[in-house]
């Protein structure tokens, strides 16, 4: 199983535009992916209304999980990405 933990790259956290690219990009993996912080529980990285729930920020370090080190890389790297930047890359 791959746990990769990685900083929230989005300058304003995991709200809705971030959330929404993960779980869509999760939900087409065909893999179960969980996303959780330091002392929390993990959430199913494929809701957008779960992972708003973990209220990351930017910097927070987030646990990735799962039992395909491919699926888990991609997720890490969409959660490490500045979504909010002017030359963030198109979802």
């Amino acid at each position: 199983m791959a746990n990769i933990t990685v900083k929230v790259g989005s300058s304003v956290g995991l709200h809705a535009r971030p959330a929404a690219i993960i779980a869509k990009a999760a939900a087409e993996l065909g893999t179960p992916v969980t996303l959780k912080t330091e002392g929390g529980n993990p959430v199913n990285a494929a809701s957008s209304l779960f992972l708003m729930t973990l209220g990351a920020k930017f910097g927070d370090e987030i646990v990735v999980s799962s039992d395909d080190d491919a699926a888990a890389q991609k997720i890490a790297d969409i959660v490490a990405t500045d979504w909010d930047a002017p030359d963030a890359p198109q979802a």
